[in-house]
């Protein structure tokens, strides 16, 4: 029950952002007396509409998007004599920019006050590295599983015995910037004896020096539940991630911008990597293990979101609605028509282009010729319809699950 129920609201969370990106281009469309003729949700027939105005305003029946039909996108579309002066193509180009960017700005806008909501709530994961639990260094580990064989509590871990609390940032370790937990640990595994590590607490920077302990674990290439698994010698200080941080109303401000600018990041590799996560999803619809990094469709991500409410785990459900919104507004605003950042491009290229022209003496061109960029334009279409029927078929026979 909980995970059908959770599956609808993240369905719902993904259709009121697609609402909130039209509207984005509406509202700033109408702020500058451009005539906007539609705004409607879905595509297909029209379930219902009405009209305020000069804009009708309606439902139709494929919830798979949705579409704000302004007067004039381009200079070959027809207009009517009353559209003609109010025509996006006859606004400056600065309100032809900020109309077209408007989608993403809402996306944007929309994983921020989530990510802050969550802040003040739940929490946020620490977007660098905290401390957390602060124990014993376990000397060794289960081969087949990494789990720490036990060690004696009583004996204190290098990282307490230097000064480490819960809640220190670790900056650096051995001269190496540490900005998340695993880069604490990668440079600690490398490390024995004493070695100075400079941590911010409550803004003050402090060096402790812990005396680094060998321990054994799991070498590179160490496969899950195999008790073959080699085990090497490494450094350990003893010391746990913070999973969660929280957050005043206050502090949560400061919270939520770091945050969002490691989730920007983020994004932005998942975009580099897309390509080349392709073939996994063509291998999981084969009837391979799902790369669990691979690329999913808004199917998918509704039944991770669904998962996450029949665990109870509210936060994640939080993250990847936050998550989808900053990727579709960044991918959106990628310069490939007909993207919206395509779209931006070529309003650019021809601010550019007759601004060059008019210090050369010559006279305004017309608009660009859209007609010319249909190749192009198709191409994209046809391998993005590819790729989204292929990530929706790999979440229907293969999907992905929280475990």
């Amino acid at each position: 029950m909980m995970f059908a129920l959770g599956v609808l609201v993240f369905a719902l969370g993904i259709g009121v952002s697609i609402a909130l990106h039209e509207a984005g281009h509406m509202w700033t469309a109408k702020a500058f007396g451009m005539k906007v003729r539609r705004y409607f949700i879905g595509f297909g027939p029209t379930i219902f509409s009405w009209r305020r105005g000069e804009t009708e305003y309606g439902l139709k029946a494929i919830p798979a998007g949705g579409f704000c039909d302004i007067a004039g996108m381009t200079g070959m579309d027809p207009v009517t004599e009353d559209e003609a002066p109010r025509a996006f193509f006859r606004k400056p180009t600065w309100q032809r920019v900020i109309v077209l960017s408007a989608g993403s700005t809402a996306h944007f806008i929309i994983g921020v006050i989530v990510l802050y909501v969550l802040a003040v709530t739940l929490g946020l994961p620490a977007a660098t590295a905290v401390a957390g639990d602060i124990s014993c260094a376990a000397a060794s580990v289960n081969p087949a599983t990494g789990v720490p064989t036990p060690c004696d509590a009583s004996v204190p871990s290098p990282a307490a015995a230097a000064g480490l609390r819960a809640g220190d940032e670790i900056v650096s370790v051995a001269g190496t910037p540490t900005p998340t937990f695993l880069d604490v640990a990668t440079v600690v595994r490398q490390h024995l004896g004493p070695t100075p590590i400079v941590v911010n607490r409550d803004g003050q920077l402090l060096t402790l020096v812990p005396d680094v302990a060998p321990v054994m674990r799991l070498a590179a290439g160490a496969k899950p539940n195999d008790p073959t698994n080699r085990l090497e010698s490494v450094g350990a200080i003893g010391v746990g991630p913070k999973d969660v941080l929280e957050y005043s109303p206050l502090t949560a401000v400061p919270g939520t911008a770091v945050f969002t600018g490691r989730l920007f990041d983020m994004t932005w590799q998942g975009l580099l990597r897309f390509p080349q996560k392709v073939p996994t999803v063509l291998r999981a619809i084969a009837g391979e293990p799902r790369d669990r990094d691979s690329p999913i469709s808004v199917v998918g991500a509704s039944i991770i979101g669904g998962d996450a409410a029949e665990q109870g785990q509210w936060l994640r459900f939080g993250l990847l609605l936050a998550a989808l919104n900053f990727f579709i507004g960044v991918f959106n605003l990628l310069p490939l028509l007909p993207l919206d950042g395509g779209h931006i491009a070529v309003n650019l290229y021809e601010r550019v282009r007759d601004t060059v022209r008019r210090r050369q003496g010559k006279v305004k061109m017309p608009p660009v010729d859209y007609t010319r960029l249909l190749p192009l334009t198709y191409a994209f279409i046809v391998v993005l319809g590819a790729v989204s029927l292929l990530t929706i078929t790999a979440d229907i026979v293969n999907p992905i699950h929280l475990k």
